[in-house]
């Protein structure tokens, strides 16, 4: 039974109904079909998302909000899982995030859905903050958790400003990955990246004196 707000009859979603993973996944599996096929993200709407995915609109409506929602779900769907960090040390962690970057830089090249998704996202405000909040800030945070800790544990200098540390660190990745399409993503990037980094982000001593 559909519920409806205030009688405009827009359907809202019912309440405790059990959520079917094989239902959404269908519905992902039918936005991701689209936008394969080459059809324009403007192009995309509910009413044809459900019925490449064999289901009526009102059980999408169940599950997202509207497409700038569903369409968050089909990005996190089409990119790699955040990484399990190993908690060794900083530079581990840092080479096991920078890994993570290369490795989406690698499918968004070879995948239709993160290309066109992303090229066109920016054009549709709500559904670019929709992915910063829920994708993009969720793995910042996983960044400055890794800093804090190295300041924490004195493997990093404790005066450096965490915030502007994570733009240098993942910078060259993300120039490679996002700016430079025909860039060098080869194995051991991460690390070469890391190292040269680490050089100057470790606090001074006799050993490691800033040039």
């Amino acid at each position: 039974m559909s519920l409806t707000d205030g009688g405009t009859g827009v359907e809202q979603p019912a309440r405790g109904r059990p959520r079917s993973e094989a239902v959404e996944r269908a519905i992902i599996e039918g936005a991701m079909k689209l936008l394969e096929d080459g059809v324009p993200l403007g192009e995309v709407s509910i009413e044809r998302i459900a019925r490449t995915a064999g289901v009526g609109k009102a059980t999408i409506y169940r599950r997202w909000s509207g497409k700038e929602e569903l369409f968050v779900d089909v990005l996190r769907a089409a990119e790699p899982e955040d990484p399990e960090l190993p908690g060794t040390s900083v530079r581990d962690d840092l080479i096991v995030l920078l890994e993570t970057l290369r490795r989406r830089g690698l499918a968004t090249r070879s995948s239709a859905i993160l290309h066109n998704v992303r090229a066109q996202m920016k054009s549709s405000p709500r559904i670019w903050t929709a992915y910063q909040n829920t994708v993009v800030a969720p793995r910042r945070r996983i960044g400055l958790e890794i800093l804090r800790r190295g300041q924490e544990n004195g493997e990093l200098r404790a005066d450096l400003d965490r915030e502007l540390m994570y733009d240098i660190v993942v910078g060259p990745m993300l120039v490679r990955t996002v700016l430079q399409p025909g860039a060098d993503l080869g194995e051991g990037l991460a690390e070469r990246m890391v190292d040269a980094l680490l050089s100057g982000l470790r606090p001074v001593s006799s050993g490691n004196v800033p040039r």
